[in-house]
């Protein structure tokens, strides 16, 4: 029997295999997603991207995945691009502590990057379910914007366990005072206006008692418990992130950054989810949902430049093909483009910025002229064909959209899974994203 040949072009290929979707909205039937299950296969953890933050067909889609995977996929943990130890009260509500109304006032101080609808469909879920859904939080204080979310609590363990230790915390925490913000946006230029002396002191504080903390462990645990002190740490151990990559981010924009330097928020989110992947009962079936620049596999780069190993990277490195990367893309219509603003509500301001046509090259391009509409693509089954085919590379994606650009990639190496909508809209209501 003759083998069937080859496709000459990835939209040839997306013709024939990729799945047409008919629903968007979070609450619609799953009938259209079976595709999915086979997709996901066994995979522990499932990443669902985005390529821009503050997209409703994005938050849509995410939400009514996430109802798929936990009700028909056992997959019982949403974890978040969301602060490690602001995710903890966010996990207690949802589990149905306090009442309805509190949301909002865990949020207020934080970017809606999408958090809340899931959110209030988790609790409303688990209030009937045998098995609660949980929420982890991964990234680092205030995702770059302050380091006191995770200072306070680790100054709160201190008065617990040593009080001996409280001026070197208390010290690091005025010194981080001073250029706390709502987001990276705004904090980052705050703490690059700092003296020297004082970025270089609040690093050694922070060294100073990371060192500390994992040398007299024993003493810490015996004045308290496992669980708190490995909560502690892991915080304390965000803020050391949190002032690494604040430091990274200066050179980076000075011209003068290390290869790959922005890597430590990537690394600490990658570890973050696995502290919580050990805590959890064995089989914990998760959901990550992040920026499709977070979530997917390969480096980045920008400009020829190695600039970060993001976090789909260390997981792949962690966890094999137990770790599956699903990204989110849109075809035409209006992106959130964010512009530095320290004047505006977490230092920028969101464009409502019309996307240009896909570029040649483009996995954009390619869902465009296969003319799927809302679809998705299981990528792993046209590595052969790409394999195949590799004389002729100008036939395969070798970018994604990033907001109003582009991210220069090997698509099929860096997404497991594609899922591509013909147009995007910029939300409204940010907090109710």
């Amino acid at each position: 029997m003759p083998l069937a040949p080859h496709p000459a072009s990835f939209t040839d290929w997306l013709r024939d295999h990729a799945s047409p979707l008919t629903h968007l909205a979070p609450e619609a039937p799953f009938d259209d997603l079976e595709p999915l299950r086979d997709l996901i296969g066994t995979a522990r953890v499932v990443g669902i991207g985005e390529n821009s933050h503050f997209i409703d067909e994005f938050a849509h889609l995410r939400q009514r995945i996430l109802r798929f995977l936990v009700e028909q996929c056992g997959f019982t943990v949403l974890a978040f691009e969301y602060g490690f130890s602001e995710g903890f009260p966010l996990d207690a509500w949802a589990r149905g502590e306090g009442d309805d109304e509190d949301l909002s006032a865990h949020l207020d101080s934080t970017i809606p990057v999408g958090v809340a609808g899931p959110l209030r469909w988790m609790r409303r879920y688990n209030r009937a379910a045998e098995q609660p859904v949980r929420f982890a939080g991964i990234d680092i204080p205030a995702a770059g914007g302050s380091l006191l979310p995770a200072l306070g609590p680790v100054t709160d363990y201190l008065r617990q366990v040593d009080s001996e230790s409280l001026p070197v915390v208390e010290a690091a925490v005025r010194i981080a005072e001073s250029f706390a913000g709502g987001s990276a946006a705004d904090a980052a230029p705050a703490w690059a206006r700092l003296p020297t002396a004082e970025q270089d002191a609040l690093s050694a504080l922070l060294t100073r008692l990371l060192i500390r903390f994992r040398s007299v462990e024993p003493l810490y645990v015996s004045r308290s418990d496992q669980h708190s002190y490995d909560i502690a740490l892991r915080g304390l151990e965000g803020a050391c992130a949190g002032d690494y990559t604040f430091r990274a981010m200066a050179d980076l924009f000075a011209g003068r950054g290390l290869t790959a330097d922005t890597s430590a928020r990537e690394l600490y989110m990658a570890e973050s989810l696995m502290w919580h992947i050990k805590r959890y009962e064995p089989g914990t079936r998760i959901v990550l949902a992040s920026h499709n620049a977070h979530l997917h596999k390969t480096s980045i780069s920008f400009d020829g430049r190695l600039t970060a190993l993001p976090v789909g990277q260390h997981l792949h490195r962690f966890l094999g093909d137990q770790y599956l990367a699903l990204g989110l893309t849109s075809i035409a219509g209006h992106t959130a483009d964010m512009r530095r603003d320290e004047t505006a509500p977490f230092g920028f301001t969101v464009d409502n910025t019309a996307l240009q046509p896909p570029e040649q090259g483009s996995v954009e391009a390619a869902f465009a002229a296969a003319d799927l509409g809302l679809s998705i693509a299981d990528l792993r089954q046209a590595r052969p064909a790409a394999a195949a085919t590799d004389a002729d590379l100008g036939t395969w994606p070798d970018r994604i959209r990033l907001q109003g650009s582009y991210l220069h990639t090997s698509v099929l190496d860096a997404f497991d899974a594609v899922l591509c909508t013909p147009t995007s809209t910029v939300t409204n209501t940010l907090h109710d994203s």
